[in-house]
């Protein structure tokens, strides 16, 4: 193990806010001894501060269609071969029932940047969603700052909003007719309404640096966030990225792992996009780091059709199927399921003089 490194991780094991350079070295741990290394200190700093729960997340992707047109995403307005869907209010609030009944503590509303579901009409749908006893996530995208507090009244518990990447310029490139400065104010308004914010990456950009993945860690560090989505680029072939090489796996583990340790009180979900690329990718992001996992309860006949990325896993499974085949998953690893809405860790943090 290099002098250097071993130093960093130290640092990182006494519970020194690291700073730019050791956050580099640490992402760029050699695969073997330093890796593992870093695996197992992740590990461990996830056992203290998040106990051996793992939160469950049901995922509801309640329309496809949207207004944006990002290389990276299969969704973009501008993919014409992508047939195009829309869950009617009581339809959505119908599948989330199915998740109350099945034990997840949250339901999470996500879409593409669909203008057809106004603030009256997501509120009407939080409103009753929070009758079932669940937390509420919600994934929708920019939204002008009255339509956030509008929600927010309606009991919205979290929005999850990705910055994707904290290099503006390659941010610029991947997002036509978006700004970098717009997301970041979006997130500035959703922690100032006292939403628990989510945000995070992509993982594998063409272009992008361990530099550029090491402001991405410091972003989320100075936006404070309660949860950090972490997921490799998985290049989807209607969209202008279509033909670059998927992100690494491996170095997506690095930086949930490193993630840990620069956010230490954030839910890190082991996600789907890591199953996708690898058999056993949820499982080793639960060992390396995250505590969080988001099963689909999307009804079966739309979920090919959200296609962020091509290929994702459990479009075939029913909620039920998923469900046991989860709590299999988790028990394997000696974990166990979390109860409630699993709400900020922050609560939970020990201040010590």
């Amino acid at each position: 193990m290099r002098t250097g490194f071993a130093a960093c991780l130290a640092r990182a094991a006494a519970g020194r806010e690291l700073n730019r350079e050791d956050i580099i070295t640490l992402l760029g741990a050699a695969v073997g001894a330093e890796a593992d290394a870093l695996y197992r200190q992740a590990d461990n700093v996830r056992a203290r501060v998040a106990g051996d729960e793992v939160h469950l997340r049901g995922i509801i992707e309640f329309s496809n269609y949207c207004r944006r047109r990002c290389y990276y995403c299969g969704l973009r307005a501008d993919n014409a071969r992508l047939r195009r869907y829309r869950l009617m209010p009581e339809d959505i609030v119908a599948v989330a029932r199915r998740g109350a009944e099945l034990g997840y503590g949250t339901v999470v509303l996500q879409s593409g940047e669909d203008p057809w579901y106004t603030a009256p009409v997501l509120a009407g749908v939080i409103r009753e969603i929070k009758k079932l006893g669940v937390a509420v996530t919600l994934c929708v995208g920019e939204r002008p700052r009255e339509e956030y507090a509008r929600w927010r009244e309606a009991g919205a518990d979290r929005y999850l909003l990705k910055h994707e990447t904290a290099n503006e310029e390659l941010y610029a490139r991947l997002h036509p007719g978006m700004s970098w400065s717009a997301r970041r104010q979006c997130l500035t308004w959703l922690k100032k309404l006292g939403y628990q914010v989510g945000s995070g990456n992509i993982i594998g950009l063409p272009g992008q640096s361990l530099a550029d993945l090491a402001d991405d860690l410091l972003l989320l560090r100075q936006l404070d966030v309660e949860m950090a989505g972490l997921g490799p680029f998985i290049p989807h072939p209607d969209t202008p990225l279509g033909g670059e090489p998927a992100g690494s796996v491996e170095l997506t583990y690095r930086v949930v792992a490193v993630a840990r340790l620069v956010i230490p009180y954030a839910h890190l979900p082991a996600t789907t996009a890591l199953g996708t690329l690898a058999a056993n990718g949820r499982q080793l992001a639960l060992t390396r780091g995250a505590n969080v996992i988001m099963p689909n309860l999307t009804p079966a006949e739309y979920r090919p059709d959200y296609q962020i990325y091509p290929n994702k896993i459990c479009v075939n499974e029913g909620p039920e199927d998923c469900r046991h085949c989860l709590e299999g998953m988790v028990r394997s690893l000696g974990r166990r399921l979390g109860r409630g809405p699993g709400h900020a860790l922050k609560q939970f943090m020990v201040v010590t003089i």
